[in-house]
């Protein structure tokens, strides 16, 4: 495939990639073999500056912030993944959402979910609307609701995380879209909790799709970096763009890293939802635990919309402890293989306290609309022995003074 220059079409895309399975897809798209040693693990180009043989005549790089091959077979590799044309890899998650949400001006205004990552909530009240770019959050697990916070003329994207961190509500992407098209609004879903192998957001007519790519694509806790991709030409222009004005973007090593850990995506999704689902279907019962939100149990409020749009429910759960902050320490402080730590994702399993961790920067009312209590309790399930696992809950449990 010719090479992409600013505005043409994305490079080295695995050919006919998009008749391959996804475990095919996610070990070969966008990883030709090095065509001078023959390597068939793409080479980290370090090189910040590239030769070019008459003014302006060069093989697709020119200087490394615009484009580097490393990067680039990531972004075409997960391209790939999401049935997208093109991707776009950023130095994070964040730096990916402040990107796109420069794609608008002063006086426009974004309809996003209520319940968001904290940094995106953040990045959305306390730095966006510096530069008078209004936000309406509300619960679009509800589809009539967008209607209702739309305002015309003003309103350029719809912005919705489905699973959404931490409460896990689901979304319905196609009619949401379909709403959000009537009145030429732009779709960005954040696909990062289930990632492409269980949701591609792009067929269900979302325009452009968002990862942490810290999280399930690298999936093992030593990258922080952020992509997107999408279908839409002009799109890709202005965010590429962007990009390379702000200059936001991922080092070579952690593109590298990065396309290492989609290889393994298939795998690993496949263990972390086995494990999650046998978690999930015995903490709902037990007693120590007041409530459980889990995509694939039928107790999920959308959980019909899961099955529509997911072929498989993830890694993480969300739960409720019976009692409250001194019932939550018990229980996070004599947990040895769940971590307690931010983030998610990881073969490691992970365990996270919303209102004071990930989700602290939201505002206190917020967080207690949204159900962010002081009992709330994040799972990242990870790879390892699932009866290991649950015995350490237990444990853990086992502590709580009920």
């Amino acid at each position: 495939v010719k090479a992409m220059e600013h505005n043409d079409q994305p490079r080295n895309l695995f050919p006919h990639h998009e008749n391959l399975g996804f475990g095919t897809r996610a070990v070969h798209s966008g990883q030709a073999p090095d065509p001078t040693s023959g390597a068939v693990i793409i080479p980290i180009s370090l090189s910040t500056t590239f030769q070019q043989t008459s003014p302006g005549v060069h093989q697709g790089y020119e200087y490394a912030r615009t484009s580097n091959p490393t990067r680039v077979s990531f972004e075409n590799n997960v391209a790939a993944l999401e049935g997208a044309k093109w991707g776009l890899a950023f130095a994070s998650g964040s730096a990916t959402t402040a990107s796109i949400v420069s794609l608008w001006s002063a006086g426009d205004h974004v309809v996003a979910m209520d319940d968001l990552y904290g940094g995106t909530i953040r990045y959305m009240m306390r730095v966006a609307t510096k530069f008078n770019i209004s936000f309406t959050f509300t619960d679009l697990t509800d589809p009539e609701n967008l209607r209702k916070a739309i305002q015309p003329g003003k309103t350029k994207m719809l912005w919705l995380e489905t699973p959404t961190n931490p409460l896990l509500r689901i979304a319905d992407i196609e009619v949401l879209s379909k709403i959000a098209h009537e009145h030429n609004l732009v779709v960005v879903v954040d696909n990062t909790f289930v990632s492409p192998y269980f949701q591609q957001p792009l067929k269900f007519g979302a325009d452009i799709v968002v990862h942490s790519v810290t999280k399930y694509l690298n999936g093992h806790s030593d990258v922080v970096m952020g992509v997107a991709v999408g279908n839409d030409k002009d799109l890709y222009e202005r965010l590429k763009f962007l990009q390379n004005s702000i200059g936001a973007i991922p080092s070579p090593f952690d593109s590298f890293l990065a396309i290492r850990g989609t290889k393994t995506l298939h795998v690993r999704m496949e263990q972390h939802q086995k494990s999650a689902m046998k978690i999930a279907e015995w903490l709902e019962k037990h007693p120590k635990v007041e409530k459980l939100l889990y995509p694939g149990l039928p107790s999920h409020p959308q959980h019909e919309i899961a099955k529509k749009q997911m072929t498989g429910f993830g890694g993480m759960i969300t739960f409720w402890l019976k009692g409250g902050m001194t019932e939550s320490r018990q229980f996070l402080e004599n947990l040895h293989l769940f971590a307690l730590a931010e983030s998610l994702g990881g073969v490691e399993s992970l365990v996270d306290h919303p209102a004071i961790m990930t989700h602290a920067s939201v505002p206190a009312e917020t967080r207690k609309a949204n159900g962010i209590h002081d009992n709330l309790v994040r799972l990242s399930v990870g790879i390892e022995n699932v009866e290991d696992l649950m015995a350490d809950l237990e444990t853990a449990l086992s502590h709580v003074k009920v």
